[in-house]
């Protein structure tokens, strides 16, 4: 059996206090770290292959079912807000569309085909980059989706958490973070996802770093969507230029982002 499908260390659940249940959740939640740390290795790699893909133009998809798909859609739908970059760069595809973010859609994670089918309709290239995220490591429809774009040259990676799955065979970079049995048996959107979660931060984080999208530890290409947004970076012009708030607001609203104002400012 599978680790993830493995018995809980933990019985009789239903017979605990909300105090226990709540501090052996959190003890189970200790072993993700360590986790992730035996993995970091593969995660390096894979972002060291992914960066000179993304500088020829290459995006990188997200494919997943379930909870694990919904974190890839997640993950690449905050990466514009975060990092100014187009909403095509950073891909998330869930097995059953859109709709399944917010209800399971019966049976699509069975479909093999669909998952490159959804990659498809994006006219993918060889300089793009496939995650397939599946706790399991055995979902159909992320490996049809992983082993068809390997098969056309494009970089695969997954994100498991059970070692030696049919979906690691079929990637050229495989991250097996093995958290043990979930605290409720099966379900692995618990400890599983907590470490594929914390796994993709590190991916698309490291990646936009490398592609220049941070400055310093700020976001300097950080959309304005909000007024929380426009204050955090009218101080970061602040900080950067010894402006008075109003005046760095101001140059902010001008340009449209910090980068913009901040060079601007030192163009005069």
């Amino acid at each position: 059996m599978s680790t993830t499908e493995s018995d809980s260390q933990h019985h009789h659940l239903e017979q605990k206090t909300t105090h226990d249940i709540l501090n052996l959740i959190h003890l189970e939640d200790h072993n993700v770290l360590p986790a992730i740390a035996a993995v970091m290795p593969q995660i390096e790699a894979l972002v060291e292959q992914i960066v000179p893909r993304m500088q020829q133009g290459g995006r990188l998809f997200y494919t997943g079912a379930g909870t694990s798909g919904r974190l890839g859609v997640v993950d690449a739908s905050e990466i514009p807000p975060t990092f100014g970059v187009g909403h095509g760069l950073v891909i998330g595809l869930i097995a059953g569309g859109d709709g399944a973010i917010r209800k399971a859609v019966e049976y699509a994670e069975d479909d093999e085909v669909q998952g490159w089918c959804d990659i498809e309709a994006f006219h993918p290239t060889v300089h793009d980059t496939v995650i397939g995220i599946a706790a399991s490591g055995r979902t159909p429809y992320v490996i049809g989706a992983v082993k068809t774009a390997r098969a056309k040259g494009l970089l695969t990676g997954c994100i498991v958490c059970n070692n030696h799955s049919a979906l690691a065979a079929e990637v050229d970079i495989a991250i097996e973070a093995i958290v043990g049995p979930e605290f409720v048996t099966g379900s692995t959107r618990m400890k599983s996802g907590t470490a594929q979660k914390l796994i993709l931060n590190m991916i698309s984080t490291a990646t936009m770093i490398r592609l220049g999208r941070v400055k310093g530890n700020k976001m300097v290409d950080m959309m304005l969507t909000n007024h929380k947004l426009v204050d955090r970076g009218t101080r970061m012009i602040q900080t950067e230029t010894g402006l008075p708030y109003e005046n760095a607001k101001n140059l902010l609203l001008l340009h449209g982002s910090v980068r913009e104002a901040i060079e601007n400012f030192y163009k005069k």
